[in-house]
């Protein structure tokens, strides 16, 4: 059995000199500060610092073996989706990324894979690029993060890009970026312990009662952190649905408890009781493994924490380590 992490992030260095010399072209900025490199995107979003072991092949790959994970997705830091870029920017600059991502993951074919950016300020370059990607570039999906540069999901006109990722049948990882503006997050490293799963939940939340998981019921959506909060506030959720239909049922008629059956799920939650739930609230079938590396508060030891869920069958086993998204890779292969 394969064992593939679908949530491990990467810089190829490769992208961080096409930023240094064609970044202006795109709109990006490359700043030198005490504490590194960093990006200015649109004149107006300041990133934090790259990290080198972002590009560092030969760390991956003693990591994973370390880990015993077989297959890593890699998919961009997801700070680099640069959503505030101009479409007439960011449909080139997302092309560009991906041809760096895709041609840094066939450096080891057998150990790689990759998934792309897209341009969702604007959906129907969004939906051609992931086309691109998948079809053209042997992708196996795409990132994206929980806002497009402050608006949400399930308002930005997305149909195009949904349709796209659906017919594909790809995976799209959904993942947490810029928590939570205008809530003070700084203290306690609280932007990422608490900021970070609340924003894949309202995120969640979002496309769950807006509708999108019910017009398009096949994607293959996979929410990172363990989805947030919402295994374990579906319940709430589905009460609103209920008390309150006036305002959560205007764009669906599946309950949401249904439509999040729908989503895939990550292991990175950092507790064996809570994974446990994870696994009786969904289904061991919308479960996937991930580590979110190389940052802190990811997994070093993925297969470990999966063999270490309290009374989980083998087959419920395997499909986490690898059996879940391998069903995604073959539609993806025809």
């Amino acid at each position: 059995m394969i064992t593939y992490d679908v949530h491990a992030h990467c810089i190829p260095e490769a992208l961080v000199d096409m930023l240094r010399v064609d970044g202006p072209e795109y709109g990006i900025e490359v700043v030198s500060e005490e504490t590194g490199e960093s990006a200015v995107i649109a004149g107006r979003v300041r990133l934090a610092p790259f990290r080198s072991i972002l590009g560092d092949m030969e760390a991956r790959l003693t990591a994973m073996d370390a880990a015993r994970v077989d297959v890593q997705v890699i998919s961009s830091w997801v700070d680099l989706t640069a959503y505030a870029l101009e479409p007439e920017r960011g449909a080139p600059y997302s092309r560009r990324v991906n041809q760096i991502l895709a041609d840094h993951a066939a450096e080891h074919p057998d150990r790689l894979l990759a998934l792309g950016t897209v341009p969702l300020q604007s959906p129907e370059h969004a939906a051609e690029e992931l086309r691109f990607a998948v079809e053209e570039l042997g992708m196996v999906g795409v990132e994206i993060a929980t806002t497009i540069d402050d608006s949400d999901l399930d308002r930005a006109g997305l149909d195009p890009f949904w349709e796209a990722a659906e017919s594909l049948g790809c995976m799209v990882l959904l993942h947490p970026c810029n928590p939570l503006p205008g809530v003070d997050l700084a203290r306690y490293f609280l932007d990422n312990m608490v900021g970070r799963p609340a924003e894949s939940t309202i995120a969640v939340a979002g496309l769950l009662f807006g509708g999108v998981l019910e017009r398009f019921p096949d994607l293959n959506i996979c929410v990172v952190h363990g989805g947030g909060f919402v295994p374990f506030q579906i319940g709430r959720m589905q009460r609103g649905f209920v008390a309150a239909a006036q305002r959560t049922a205007e764009h669906i008629s599946t309950p949401p408890s249904e439509l999040a059956l729908r989503l895939f799920y990550d292991t990175v939650l950092h507790d064996q009781k809570a994974l446990r739930f994870l696994v009786d609230q969904v289904g061991a079938d919308r479960v996937m493994m991930g580590t979110d590396y190389p940052f802190e508060m990811g997994d070093p030891e993925p297969v470990r924490t999966v063999e270490s869920i309290p009374d989980l069958a083998e087959d419920q086993r395997a499909m986490i380590l690898g059996g879940n998204f391998a069903r995604i890779l073959e539609r993806i292969r025809g």
